[in-house]
């Protein structure tokens, strides 16, 4: 196993997922009346090949779009239309097209057609991983400390300072996971793990009328279906789940940040990493969600990267925002200063984003993590992270522990900040809840000028 140069890479053990990306030559785009925004296809971007993402400008019809399909030696793969797009009263939504030649030339055409709104890669992105619970009183939990916690790290999240006053969650507070599934199942997560409320399990009905039937615990997008978790492949999604949320004060394993919330998995994260295509969808499940069933869902993680700029992907975020849904975001694995080179979807400038760094348990910036004085907003710890996992014991699959590195952990630690500050805030808007986590945090020598507040996350602080 190797790792993928992209811009956000994968975690910290690494995955290679060969064969399934093409990558383009640059391809430099003029303005003009087509807006691409990501002014490259840049070499070190996976993408699906052989397809592109096309928006059309509102009114054109049928079959122009067919002719314009035609002229780019292409055919429509899938109408992406999601309930938040017709919610906010889109009736078109965005095309994937399966083309015959190279996306940077489809892309290039496309500039002809004065009927495209936009057009973009299908960008591949990848996780960007590289109390009386026995990890936590064995010294292994160091992300969940604070200065008078015991075991104590000055460099923790403070999360058992806060635990200490009995701030400890709400199950009136909902997260939704974007990312690999997770093992809902697991000892540590199983009753925290939240279930669709318009959903009835197993009649084989799309009873909320979401467009997913039998979405109990989510769905998932990779594999079109509501099978969310598919095994010890699905360790990273059940690993950031246990740093949000592992059931606290059990005896078991290890605890989250916010020991009591409701977590809800859109799974778009599979064997060959996840697309674009998918994670606007993944995005929009939980926009849709909220607002249909009235959930208190403040926040979704998303601790994955890669890819350039997608517009489709930022007004998916937005539809989020304008529903008060915070986006938190992993800053990516590439060590690197992404103040000019953006890591995307943590550099989206959308108002609900908050883009996480990683620290060690010393307070230094993690080697892999990225900052940027202007795009990343707080760091939060990430290296060697243990939380829960999906083992494989004598054929079953079974509750396990291990320790993970990476922006990808660092990520669910400001998620479950969030979910925190929700349960003893009632009402508290996106906004507020962002305020807060970015105002409590402790200045740090290793992050001043490499992220926006200069200060790591402090859970205590609010």
């Amino acid at each position: 196993m190797k790792k993928l140069k992209l811009l956000s890479v994968v975690f910290f053990a690494g995955l290679i997922f060969a064969g399934c990306s093409q990558k383009e030559d640059q391809l430099q785009v003029q303005d003009d009346s087509l807006t691409l925004k990501s002014a490259s296809v840049k070499a070190e971007y996976d993408m699906v090949p052989n397809e592109i993402i096309v928006k059309f400008k509102e009114g054109t019809d049928a079959s122009k779009k067919a002719l314009v399909f035609e002229k780019l030696g292409g055919k429509l793969k899938e109408k992406i239309l999601t309930k938040m797009m017709e919610k906010q009263g889109d009736k078109d939504g965005i095309d994937l097209v399966s083309i015959s030649g190279t996306v940077a030339n489809a892309l290039l055409a496309a500039k002809n057609y004065p009927e495209i709104e936009y057009a973009e890669p299908n960008y591949i992105y990848q996780h960007t991983a590289t109390s009386n619970d026995p990890y936590y009183t064995n010294g292994s939990l160091w992300g969940m400390y604070g200065d008078a916690t015991s075991p104590a790290n000055q460099y923790g999240s403070q999360a058992g300072e806060a635990w200490a006053v009995d701030h400890t969650g709400s199950n009136t507070v909902w997260i939704g996971i974007i990312d690999e599934g997770y093992m809902y199942t697991h000892e540590d997560l199983a009753a925290n793990a939240g279930t669709n409320p318009g959903e009835i399990a197993s009649d084989g009905i799309d009873n909320d009328n979401n467009g997913y039937v039998d979405d109990v615990y989510g769905w998932d997008f990779d594999g079109n279906n509501n099978t969310v978790f598919d095994g010890t492949s699905d360790d990273h999604g059940t690993h950031v789940a246990g740093t949000i949320g592992a059931v606290g004060g059990n005896s078991k394993g290890v605890a989250g940040v916010c020991w009591t919330v409701k977590l809800l998995n859109a799974k778009f994260l599979g064997s060959a990493g996840g697309t674009t295509a998918n994670a606007i969808k993944a995005v929009d499940y939980f926009t849709d969600l909220k607002t249909r069933h009235s959930l208190n869902l403040v926040a979704t993680n998303n601790s994955w990267g890669g890819g350039g700029f997608s517009q489709a992907l930022q007004d998916a975020i937005e539809r989020a925002n304008t529903v008060g849904i915070l986006f938190i975001a992993a800053a990516g694995n590439d060590g690197a200063d992404t103040e000019t080179s953006t890591s995307y979807p943590s550099g989206y400038p959308n108002a609900n984003i908050i883009a996480v760094a990683s620290i060690d348990s010393k307070g230094a910036l993690s080697s892999f993590s990225n900052y940027a004085i202007t795009k990343v907003d707080l760091g939060a710890p990430g290296s060697a992270i243990y939380s829960t996992l999906p083992k494989k014991s004598k054929g079953k699959i079974v509750s396990g522990y291990g320790s993970y590195s990476g922006t990808s952990m660092a990520t669910p630690h400001v998620t479950g900040a969030a979910a925190l500050y929700a349960s003893t805030h009632s009402g508290a808007t996106a906004n507020l809840i962002k305020d807060a986590i970015l105002g409590s945090v402790v200045p740090t020598a290793s992050l001043s000028g490499k992220c926006v507040t200069g200060g790591r996350l402090n859970v205590s602080g609010f």
